[in-house]
């Protein structure tokens, strides 16, 4: 009961953390003239993704390299079928032409860069640093391509507005970072106890409590912020949210983590979740370019597959 509480009490602190964080972040970017299209593609984008950040970090720190691996697949895995799959089917949602060329693509090519790069059953510093430089050259590109669509902006634009109520002075947005922070990283190193602690009590291997428990709540900002954007029928934000995250989650939190501790990969990820998250990226990027959409039978696929997923986790691997 004690871990239980342990991981509950993380979820709640990284969510409140994420949000704050976002919120500050923004607020920052508006008052010191940065514009809405890259605070819109960074912060929001990849701000969502602290929580995978901080607790991946401290997992590779703390010696955990199943917990930091599993939670960046679990994420990506998740973050398609169950958020992608939820949204889709509270509201069709179609995707512009520049985001289905270049992040779609993307999230299937680090899918696939994942797989190259762990296939010696690890991930050592090299490879780390070479994930942060196909994150800086997504980066360029991203910004460039938004600079030459202009029309596009206005999906970043939307993201911004997703998150309303910004702090209104330094103080209050320099405090939103600030306490944001500080709640992620408390936050990370709760719920790492708490699901250790859960990990050892029922004899589950820390790869699949990263796969699972631990995915799953560390995506939950992208889960609260795709949705009110499905609700809100900005189609594009929650696509574009997820897409984000996926990237960022490979190149930028595998990069840092595998740069400060070199990774081992669990055989499990090796023989089977690496594939799902592949298949995952391939199957979105399917449905989004047959009619620049997903609907909502594509939605429940989505869904039923998470669920396909985690049963076989269950049948094969007895979690």
């Amino acid at each position: 009961m004690v871990n239980l509480f342990f991981v509950l009490l993380g979820v709640g602190l990284l969510t409140l953390g994420g949000e704050a964080l976002i919120r500050g972040s923004l607020a920052a970017s508006k008052r010191f003239g940065v514009s809405p299209l890259l605070s819109g593609l960074v912060i929001v984008g990849f701000g969502t993704s602290a929580p995978e950040l901080v607790v991946s970090v401290n997992a590779a720190l703390n010696q955990q390299p199943d917990i930091a691996i599993g939670n960046v697949v679990g994420s990506n895995i998740g973050n398609i079928f169950l958020i992608l799959g939820i949204c889709a089917l509270i509201a069709p949602m179609t995707i512009k032409p520049l985001a289905l060329r270049r992040d779609a693509v993307t999230v299937v090519a680090a899918s696939i860069l994942f797989l190259v790069l762990v296939g010696g059953s690890s991930l050592g510093r090299a490879d780390g640093m070479f994930l942060l430089f196909a994150l800086l050259i997504y980066l360029v590109w991203a910004y460039r391509s938004e600079r030459i669509h202009a029309p596009s902006a206005q999906l970043n634009i939307a993201e911004a507005e997703e998150v309303q109520e910004l702090p209104k002075s330094i103080a209050w947005t320099l405090t939103a970072v600030i306490i944001g922070l500080l709640l992620l990283i408390s936050g990370s190193q709760v719920l790492l106890i708490g699901a250790v602690g859960i990990a050892e009590n029922l004899g589950v291997s820390e790869a699949v409590i990263g796969l699972t428990l631990v995915a799953v709540g560390t995506s939950l900002p992208e889960l609260s912020i795709s949705v009110i954007a499905a609700l809100r029928r900005h189609a594009d934000v929650a696509i574009g949210n997820i897409l984000g995250s996926n990237i960022f989650n490979l190149f930028g939190i595998l990069g840092v983590s595998a740069l400060l501790q070199p990774l081992p990969v669990n055989v499990r990820i090796l023989q089977f979740d690496q594939w799902v998250m592949l298949g995952s990226a391939i199957l979105l990027f399917l449905f989004l370019y047959t009619g620049r959409r997903l609907n909502r039978l594509e939605g429940a696929v989505l869904l039923t597959a998470y669920v396909v997923y985690l049963g076989l986790s269950f049948i094969v691997f007895g979690i």
